[in-house]
Order: C-alpha cells, then sequence, then structure tokens
C-alpha cells in the first residue's frame, strides 16, 4: 500500500502549517477536537486530502512543547491587541497608504 506524507513547515506562518498551504496545525486542531468536526469534514471545509488533516493531528500531539509555545505566542499577540491604545488594522493599513 503506498503511503501519502503530510509535510508540516512554517515558512509562511510563524506557526506549522500544511505545506504548499496557509492551512494551520492548530487550526485543523480545532476544528476537530475543539469543535467536533470529523476529519471527512474538515478536509472538504478545507479542500484538504484527508490524509493531510490526520498529518496535521498527528504533528500537533506529536510536538506537544512546541504546540504550547505556539499557542502562548498566540495569547500574547491577542492581549497586546486588546490592549488600550493598540493600533487598529484600518489604522495600520491607512499608515501602509500614506
Amino acid at each position: 500500500m503506498a503511503q501519502s506524507s503530510v509535510r508540516i513547515v512554517t515558512e509562511v506562518h510563524d506557526e506549522p502549517h500544511i505545506e504548499g498551504r496557509r492551512v494551520t496545525v492548530r487550526r485543523i486542531q480545532g476544528l476537530v477536537e475543539g469543535a467536533g468536526k470529523s476529519a471527512d469534514e474538515v478536509a472538504d471545509q478545507l479542500d484538504l486530502d484527508v490524509a493531510n488533516v490526520y498529518g496535521a493531528l498527528q504533528y500537533y500531539h506529536s510536538h506537544p512543547d512546541e504546540m504550547a509555545a505556539v499557542e502562548r505566542q498566540r495569547a500574547d499577540r491577542e492581549a497586546v491587541a486588546r490592549e488600550p491604545g493598540a493600533v487598529s488594522l484600518s489604522e495600520l493599513n491607512d499608515d501602509e497608504s500614506a
């Protein structure tokens, strides 16, 4: 039986994602284990092979320290974004246009 290899990389995001896609391991794990969707549903929703979904879940559970660090980093960024005086996305876009 042929085996499919799912490559997880950090090229586009600063967190693990499926090679050639912007779908993060964390998002797939959240949809399957957090939202209770089946691997087939997630594969259809994100236009992935079901092997990609299982590969991402395997990566998530095989790298607990890395994934915990990703979660902390995400939470830190969200906290900074909620601070009073934080620049909004529209303000950032206005600054880039100027």
